[in-house]
């Protein structure tokens, strides 16, 4: 059987903004560094533009239908930019990891943390940047703090908006994530 990563997400996974996502968005960077180490994993870009925790919860069902050996989690941007509150974000992050954990047990989960950038301090975040870390140590699931970091707010690798990345901006997130995911990896080998 083929060992699937499914990254679950928004515009961030998908790729938005991007000339070619098919090869240049973080799960589509991700499987070639894959196939360069001649690991066999398949990787599914389950991102959509504009998914906040709440819509994604809708469409998981059929993400796991595709039975993922490792689950990487990447939302929470829009609910901070709609306003959602950070209980509700976490609540709904809870219940996205309670069901890859009963429909597929023996799944790795990797949660992909949220930084806030600099014009966001102040402004609604309340416990917003505690979310992921406190996710990750009640979940035992591994996490990348801030998977946009040295990205997130530096003009020069962020579209107009200031909020999605160009394609080096993508490429460093990739790096971002690849030490723990790779660790992951590692780990599954002993299963």
């Amino acid at each position: 059987m083929e060992n699937k990563i499914i990254f679950f997400g928004d515009s961030l996974v998908a790729g938005y903004g991007l000339k070619d996502p098919s090869s240049e968005s973080i799960p589509a960077l991700i499987n070639e560094k894959l196939k360069k180490l001649g690991l066999k994993y398949n990787v599914i870009n389950a991102g959509v533009s504009g998914d906040t925790t709440a819509s994604a919860l809708s469409r998981l069902d059929h993400a796991l239908n595709e039975k993922p050996a490792i689950f990487v989690l990447e939302l929470g941007g829009n609910d901070f930019l709609r306003g959602i509150s950070p209980v509700l974000i976490l609540s709904n992050l809870q219940l996205i990891i309670n069901k890859v954990k009963s429909t597929c047990p023996l799944a790795s989960i990797l949660l992909l943390g949220i930084e806030l950038p600099d014009w966001a301090t102040g402004w609604h975040h309340g416990n917003y940047s505690d979310i992921f870390l406190a996710l990750a140590e009640k979940n035992s699931i591994s996490l990348v703090p801030s998977f946009l970091k040295n990205v997130a707010g530096i003009r020069a690798l962020n579209m107009y908006d200031g909020v999605h990345p160009l394609k080096e901006g993508y490429e460093i997130a990739a790096k971002n994530i690849w030490p723990e995911l790779y660790r992951i990896i590692l780990d599954r080998k002993g299963l």
